[in-house]
């Protein structure tokens, strides 16, 4: 016999029981439609979940400055003054694995608006990518800074909820100025609010400036050779002890300690404080720092065998988390799919053992015209994998409408699965196959004679 023949034949036997045959596809309609179901809003939660884990800093890595020594005394790490803004560049530019970078300046001192002040937990002088890696890119109110006040040492900033409550007293801060270390600064923009992080601090205390006017004008540094986060509070410019410049004693005044604060010259180049960068994702963090390690030692020159004049840092634990949740997500509804397709299948083979019983007498008469066990096993696979397939394509429908329904009602995350639907149809073929071909083996074996005597 033909394929064809063979299809058509087995086309016309299910005609004949239209509602056997439905109720026998019920059970993998229900098996694949909640599968694709299950699949769908577990990815979506699987992707909300990833989402919040990134926002925390599970793909955020931290590159300081390694430690320096001097006669068997080392000074602690971040005491090199090796790392430059040009390092963040260079990051950026040469690392796949990186999606953003930017170089990180810190301070810390007290705030002033009006008669109110405040000291944050901490100043962070950034570029406008920090938003980015931080995955700060929404603001509550107003506007980000740009690269231009980056590039020019604007006095603009970005604040965090707490100032704004400390300071503003429901206010908007949008547009007016603050004082730090008495510096005027513009505030642009208030970051949407973060709550603590996982060591307990808040990270809505914080204040958000071009990384050039806190190194230049807060910090009042501009040379290499200055550690920036070891600055006593006394090198710092007070305007007020210098109301009036010294009398010049060349042909050119030297310029006043204000004008060295407003207008800074850096004379080599600037280093940083640390370069923050976030990884594409959680899965190539390893990656991205075997690229980072490698772009910095041919950058800093050190030699094969040399130790590296820098730190990573990343957060581990976060990553262990999120791998951790994920395949557990994964494992449970791959265990859940497995039970509803074996129910499903069960069904189908029991069935398909009732048609044989019910055809036994159609099974020898075709056999005595010249059918030979193959073409029986042939016909009999063909209509269980055709079950199969019409109720995966049913369940695929009913899953996805549910899903949706689901997102629609209560509003969870969901994600459509192309994979999973790819999967439930390749399953389905072989669920049929494999719980039919037992049926249509004991087909198949059947004696003509034995057969044509069966009442």
């Amino acid at each position: 016999m033909k394929v064809y023949t063979t299809a058509r034949t087995a086309f016309r036997a299910l005609r004949r029981n239209p509602m056997r045959a439905m109720l026998t596809t019920l059970g993998i309609v229900i098996g694949v439609g909640a599968v694709i179901a299950m699949m769908e809003i577990g990815a979506g939660s699987s992707a909300a979940l990833k989402k919040t884990i990134a926002s925390m800093g599970a793909n955020v890595l931290v590159i300081r400055p390694g430690t320096a020594s001097s006669g068997g005394i080392t000074f602690g790490s971040g005491s090199t003054t090796t790392m430059t803004p040009e390092d963040s560049q260079a990051i950026l530019r040469e690392c796949p694995s990186i999606r953003n970078a930017t170089p990180m300046v810190r301070a810390r001192a007290q705030v002033v608006y009006g008669n109110r002040n405040w000291v944050p937990n901490a100043i962070y002088g950034v570029t406008p990518a920090y938003l980015d890696v931080q995955d700060w890119s929404i603001l509550a109110e107003g506007d980000p800074f740009s690269e231009r006040d980056v590039l020019n040492g604007n006095r603009v900033c970005l604040l965090g909820q707490t100032l704004v409550r400390e300071l503003f007293e429901g206010e908007s801060p949008v547009g007016k100025e603050i004082r730090i270390k008495n510096i005027a600064f513009r505030v642009i923009g208030v970051l949407t609010p973060k709550g603590a992080n996982m060591m307990g601090l808040d990270q809505d205390d914080v204040i958000i400036a071009p990384w050039t006017t806190i190194k230049y004008r807060v910090t009042g540094l501009s040379l290499a050779n200055t550690n920036q986060s070891a600055v006593a509070a006394t090198d710092s410019v007070n305007t007020l002890s210098n109301l009036y410049p010294t009398t010049p004693r060349s042909l050119y005044p030297e310029r006043s300690s204000i004008q060295q604060a407003n207008n800074p010259m850096p004379i080599r180049f600037a280093n940083i404080d640390q370069v923050m960068a976030a990884a594409s994702n959680a899965e190539e963090i390893s990656a991205a720092i075997e690229q980072i390690s490698l772009v910095l030692r041919e950058r800093h020159r050190i030699r094969p065998g040399e130790p590296d004049d820098f730190i990573i840092r990343d957060m581990a634990e976060l990553t262990r988390t999120l791998s951790t949740t994920t395949k557990l997500m994964t494992n449970l509804l791959l265990a859940v799919a497995l039970i509803s397709l074996v129910v499903g299948g069960v069904g189908i083979m029991n069935i398909m053992l009732v048609s044989v019983t019910e055809r036994t007498r159609e099974i020898g008469l075709r056999m005595a015209v010249g059918a030979r066990g193959r073409d029986i096993l042939r016909q009999f696979l063909v209509e269980a994998v055709v079950l199969c397939l019409t109720g995966g394509a049913m369940g695929i429908v009913l899953g996805h409408g549910g899903s949706l329904l689901v997102r629609t009602l209560l509003n969870w995350p969901v994600e459509t699965s192309p994979s999973a639907i790819a999967a439930s149809v390749l399953v389905s073929a072989g669920v049929g196959i494999i719980f039919g071909f037992y049926p249509a083996w004991k087909a198949s074996r059947l004696d003509p004679i034995e057969a044509l005597r069966y009442e």
